[in-house]
Order: structure tokens, then sequence, then C-alpha cells
């Protein structure tokens, strides 16, 4: 009798078990993340950083928070979302890393555009440019002895990490000094963007006014193609732009050309590298444009201690490079989420 009882008594609970816990909801397909790195004071209708103009424009409406310095907004017609990660490459690794591993978003298709501003080498191009970026270098990964202590044959005393001298050819194999992305979605990135028409103004053209001998420097705003060092130092000058070049031509062997200067991209496109074998997401979806705000060197008859403390106050294309990486940026996202059936299983490169 008393099994008889149990029983019944067993299946019911059973089924308001079953009942009581609903299965978890479906996590939602992402496109396209944009990434920033930082925006200033509130994310709408003020001074736009690098968010604002996303969330206006792409209507990020749907908030979702987020365990790291700024919460997560999506569209959730057109499957773009925006993160912003914060400054440095400790940030944007670790924000990068816990986007991959929440549950509530699928981004095993989604593709990765992070868009922000930088410092410019005025051998390459002029303020309120916008660079695609194929090679991301670290700034950071290395050994340093202060000029002042450094043997006096040896151009600098930053050198390679396992290595015995500046731009030793015996470098050992990169351990995150160096990082190459999808380098044909770079290539259908500057194609397709190549001719977006970019904001000038009587200010850009002022400040671009004073780097005589630099014609590229003088020149209106323009897309290209151009490599990205990443350092948590914010440097500046002469000196440190010439090491900015040789660095990205050692560590890239060559392939590479140092054109714009940030701090967070490295960090974004390891975190990406780690979660690739999970099937979480894919790296090679990621494209980096780097607009510039500033130049990384002072324009002749400026001392690099003047110019940095003057850029300090304000850079003088930062609303220029803003717009830029919306105007460039936003061509590739609008162009992937309005061909998903195709771009979704096929990168543009790949399409059939």
């Amino acid at each position: 009798m008393f099994h008889r009882l149990i029983a019944p008594v067993a299946l019911a609970l059973a089924l308001v078990g079953c009942t009581a816990t609903p299965a978890p909801p479906r996590p939602i397909e992402v496109k396209v993340v944009v990434v920033s790195m930082f925006e200033i004071g509130a994310d709408t209708g003020d001074t736009a950083g690098e968010f604002q103009l996303w969330r206006e424009r792409q209507k990020l409406d749907k908030r979702y928070p987020f365990a790291h310095s700024h919460d997560l907004y999506l569209n959730p017609n057109t499957g773009v979302l925006g993160m912003v990660t914060d400054m440095g490459s400790i940030n944007s690794a670790t924000a990068v890393m816990a986007l991959g591993l929440d549950p509530r978003f699928d981004l095993s298709h989604a593709y990765w555009l992070v868009a922000g501003i930088a410092g410019v080498d005025p051998e390459d191009a002029s303020i309120g440019s916008a660079g695609w970026a194929e090679y991301l270098v670290d700034g950071d990964l290395a050994h340093e002895i202060d000029a002042r202590e450094k043997p006096a044959d040896w151009p600098t005393g930053y050198f390679a990490r396992n290595t015995r001298k500046p731009y030793d050819p015996n470098k050992p194999k990169p351990t995150g000094e160096v990082l190459h992305l999808n380098g044909a979605l770079t290539e259908w990135a500057y194609q397709l963007t190549r001719n977006v028409v970019l904001e000038d103004s009587p200010a850009l053209q002022e400040t671009r006014s004073h780097f005589t001998g630099y014609p590229n420097a003088q020149r209106p705003p323009f897309v290209l193609k151009g490599d990205n060092l990443a350092a948590m130092t914010f440097w500046h000058g002469k000196i440190l732009n010439e090491w900015a070049n040789r660095w990205t031509e050692y560590w890239t062997d060559g392939k590479g050309q140092f054109v714009t200067s940030a701090m967070e991209d490295t960090g974004s496109l390891q975190s990406l590298t780690y979660l690739h074998p999970t099937g979480k997401v894919n790296k090679d979806r990621m494209m980096v444009l780097r607009t510039a705000s500033n130049y990384t060197m002072p324009p002749p008859g400026m001392t690099a201690a003047e110019h940095l403390l003057k850029e300090n106050d304000g850079y003088a294309g930062l609303n220029a490079s803003v717009e830029a990486a919306y105007r460039v940026g936003s061509t590739v996202v609008n162009e992937l989420v309005s061909k998903w059936s195709v771009y979704r299983d096929h990168t543009p490169a790949q399409a059939p």
C-alpha cells in the first residue's frame, strides 16, 4: 500500500519540477560586434566619444548589463551589438573575453569591428584619416634599458625579449608581440570604403598646415591601409615615432608598416585567438579601423613635450576622427547586415 502511494506522489513532484524550470532562452545571434574603447560623459546627447555615434545612429537601444566597465547595447532588428572596453590592452582583453563567454549571445558567426581613434604617423596620413590594419604589433612586450645607460652603439634601449640587442635578427618566435588579422577581409573592407568622403574643416586644415615636409600629413583626410602598434604607454615624439616604425617592421618581417598608434587592439585579438578553438567566436572575422585624432610627433619647430601637452588639452582631430570611424565603419557594418544570408556562412572574400 505504501509503495502504491509513493509512486503517484513522486510522479507529481517530477511533473511540478519540470514545469517550474523552463528551458534557458535561446542565445541571441549577433551579426556584428562594434568594439569601441571609451566614451565621454553620457552615451548620447553630449560630446561624442568612440561609442556615441554608434549608439545613436545604429539604434543600439536594448541594454544588457555587463560585468565590465560599460554595459552592452544591441539593435535586436539588425543584430548589431555595441561594446565599450575601456582603455588599455588589459581592459580590451578582459572585456572581449567576457563577451565571448557570455551565454546570452551567439557570436559564432559574428564579425568584430574595432572602430577607434588613434595617433597617426605624419609620414603616412593626416588627422581625420582612417586606416585599416592588417598587422597588430604590441609595444609593451620587451626588454628595456634606460637610454642614458644603453651601450653607445645601440639605437635604442628597447629590444625584444630573449635577444641580445635591438632589432636582433635572431629573434624568437612571437608570443604576442605581433598578431595578424585576416588579410583578405582587411583588403575587402578597404576596397569597400576607400572612396568614403571624410570630414574636413578649417581647424584640421590649420593643424596640418604646420607639418611642412610631410605631404601626406597635409592632405585632406582619406582612407588607407596601415598597421597599428598598441602600447599601454601614451608615447610621443620623433624619436619614438622612428622606433614605432622600426619595431613594426621588425616584428612583421618587413610586411607591415606602422601608421597608427593605440592601446588596445592586441588585447582584443589575443582574446579572440584564445576563444577561437571553442567555436564561440571566429578570430578571422575581426577588423581594425583606426582613425587619426592626433599626430604621433610634433611639427617642425615644436618640441615633443610642447606638442604632447597641447594635445592633452584636446585632440585637434577628435571630432573628425570619431565621425570618420562611424562613416567608414558603418559602411562595412551595413554591408554585412544587408547581405547576412551570404556573409553569415562566408566571409566576403569567400562569398560565392
